[in-house]
C-alpha cells in the first residue's frame, strides 16, 4: 500500500486561512495515495507562550499564566469560528480546548508552588499546543468530507527519559505505531498526528526538541515504511544560502541524505537536525515544500543525486559561537589529553561544533555556544590544574563572537581546487579566517570567522564559488 507521511509547521497551521489550505493541500493528495498520516505543530507562536507561562510561573508570578490562558483561548476559538460551521464540533473542539488549557493553568500554578519548572514539567507543558492543532485540524478534514481522527504522538512514539531532548526507541515505536496507527489508516481515515511529543515506556509526555514535529513525521515514516514524507513549511525548499543574508539564494531542487544533514547541522533551520536519520535508514525520499506556494516542486531530498553533481550546493551559518583553545608545549606526545579534554567539555552538557588541532599537537581549539563557554572554561581548568602549574599546559582562552560558515556539497569530493575558491573568495574581501575543519566525507568545508564578517563570508562564498560553479 502507498503511504505518504506529511508535517505541516506552525505557520502551516498558524491561522484560519493557513489550516484551510493545508487542508486543502492534504485532499488534494489523498486520493493519490493509499494511506495518509498528517504531522502538525502547534500554531506559530503558541509553544513560546507556552514556555513563557511555565517560566514566569516558576520565577513567582502567577499572573502571566492566566494572562496567556486567556489570550490563547480566544486565539484557538477564533480560529474554530472562522473554520468549522457544525454546532456539534464547535462545541467538541471547545470543550477539548477548555480542558487543555485548564491542564496548562494547573501545571503552571503548581510550577507558582514549588519555584522552579523541571524539564520533565516543561515537556507536559509545551506539548499541549499540538493537541489542540490536531483537533482543529482533524475537524476541518472531517467538515470538508474526509474521514479524518486527531491522534496523540504519546501514543505513538516511544522515547527515553531525556526530557527537552528524548530521543526514539524504535522497536517499541514499531509496536505503538502498528498497533494504533496502521488499523486507522487502513480503514481509510486520515490521522491528523501530534508533532513534537512522544512519551516514555511509563507513557510519561516527551518532547525531541523544539522544531522536532519533522523528526516525528520521519519517525512515523520509517515505522509505517512510507513511501515519501513531505515537510510543508513557509519557504519554497532547502535555499542556496539564507535569504535575509543572501536576497538572491537560489531553490536547490534535489540533494543528498549527506548534504542536507550537514546543512540541517551547520545552522539551516529548514529541518531539524534530527530528521534526517530515520529517512536515511529507511531509504524513503524527503521533500521540502511550501504550503503558501504549493506548485513549486520544492526540494527533494534521496540517497543519491539523479544528475550532475555540482561541487558547491549551499552555504549557511552557525552564529553566537565561542573558541576555547588548550595549549601547551607539554601537550605533545601526552596519550589522553584530547579524552580528557571533551569529557570536561561533556560535564558541562556542552555541544562542540568543531574542532581544530595543530599537527604539532601544541593546541586543542573547539567551538561550543556562548552561553557555555564560563563554565567550560572552568571545568577544563579543575581537570587540567596540575599541567598548568607545572607548566605542561600554558593556557586556556575564549574567543567570543565566532561564527562556523560551512559550505557543503557532495560534488566537492571529486571537484579540485573547491577550497582554494573558497579561500580566494574570503582573501579578495579581507575576511580573515581563524580556523578550518574539513569532514572526512568531504561533503562540507568549515571555516570560522569574526562576527562582524561572517554575514559577508556567506555572501562572497554564494556569489563567487556557488553562482559561478
Amino acid at each position: 500500500m502507498s503511504t505518504l507521511v506529511m508535517k505541516f509547521g506552525g505557520t502551516s497551521v498558524g491561522s484560519a486561512d493557513a489550516i484551510n489550505k493545508t487542508a486543502a493541500i492534504v485532499l488534494e493528495h489523498a486520493p493519490k495515495w493509499d494511506r495518509i498520516a498528517v504531522v502538525v505543530s502547534a500554531m506559530s507562536g503558541v509553544t513560546n507562550a507556552l514556555v513563557k507561562g511555565a517560566e514566569t510561573a516558576a520565577c513567582g508570578d502567577d499572573k502571566t499564566y492566566l494572562d496567556l490562558h486567556h489570550d490563547l483561548k480566544q486565539k484557538h476559538i477564533q480560529a474554530i469560528d472562522s473554520l468549522i460551521s457544525s454546532d456539534s464540533e464547535k462545541e467538541a473542539l471547545g470543550k477539548a480546548i477548555n480542558e487543555i488549557l485548564d491542564e496548562f493553568s494547573i501545571l503552571c500554578h503548581s510550577v507558582f508552588i514549588l519555584g522552579e519548572v523541571t524539564n520533565r514539567a516543561l515537556d507536559t507543558i509545551t506539548s499541549l499546543g499540538e493537541r489542540i492543532s490536531a483537533q482543529i485540524v482533524a475537524a476541518v478534514l472531517r467538515q470538508k468530507g474526509a474521514k479524518s481522527e486527531a491522534v496523540k504522538s504519546t501514543e505513538l512514539v516511544v522515547t527515553d527519559d531525556n526530557f527537552q531532548n528524548a530521543m526514539p526507541i524504535m522497536d517499541a515505536t514499531n509496536h505503538k505505531v502498528n498497533v494504533n496507527l496502521v488499523p486507522l489508516l487502513n480503514d481509510g481515515v486520515i490521522a491528523v498526528v501530534t508533532g513534537f511529543m512522544g512519551a516514555t515506556r511509563n507513557g510519561i509526555t516527551t518532547t525531541l526538541g523544539r522544531g522536532a514535529s519533522d523528526y516525528i513525521a520521519s519517525i512515523l515514516g520509517l515505522a509505517l515504511k512510507a513511501d515519501e514524507v513531505w515537510i510543508w513549511t513557509d519557504v519554497d525548499g532547502v535555499m542556496t544560502a539564507a535569504p535575509n543574508i543572501v536576497p538572491d539564494a537560489k531553490i536547490i531542487h534535489e540533494l543528498t541524505y549527506s548534504e542536507v544533514g550537514e546543512l540541517a547541522y551547520f545552522g539551516a533551520k529548514v529541518l531539524h537536525p534530527q530528521t534526517i536519520r530515520p529517512v536515511v535508514e529507511g531509504g524513503i525520499p524527503l521533500c521540502v515544500k511550501n504550503t503558501f506556494n504549493p506548485t513549486c516542486p520544492g526540494t527533494k531530498i534521496v540517497a543519491e543525486p539523479s544528475g550532475k553533481n555540482g561541487a558547491v550546493k549551499a552555504v549557511t551559518s552557525i552564529k553566537n559561537l565561542s573558541m576555547i583553545t588548550v595549549e601547551g608545549r607539554g601537550m605533545m606526545g601526552v596519550p589522553g589529553i584530547a579524552a580528557r579534554t571533551f569529557a570536561a567539555v561533556s560535564r558541562q552538557n556542552a555541544n562542540v561544533l568543531m574542532i581544530s588541532q595543530a599537527s604539532s599537537e601544541q593546541s586543542i581549539s573547539f567551538f561550543i555556544p556562548s552561553n557555555k563557554v564560563n563554565s567550560v572554561v572552568k571545568s577544563l581548568q579543575d581537570e587540567f590544574s596540575v599541567e598548568i602549574q607545572r607548566r605542561d599546559i600554558d593556557r586556556i582562552v575564549s574567543l567570543d563572537n565566532v561564527v562556523i560558515v560551512s559550505a557543503v556539497g557532495a560534488g566537492m569530493r571529486g571537484t579540485p581546487g573547491v577550497a582554494a575558491r573558497i579561500f580566494q573568495a574570503l582573501g579578495e574581501s579581507n575576511i580573515n579566517v581563524v580556523a578550518i575543519a574539513q569532514g572526512s566525507s568531504e561533503c562540507s568545508i568549515s571555516l570560522v570567522v569574526m562576527d562582524e564578517q561572517s554575514d559577508d563570508a556567506v555572501r562572497q562564498i554564494h556569489q563567487k564559488v556557488i553562482m559561478k560553479k
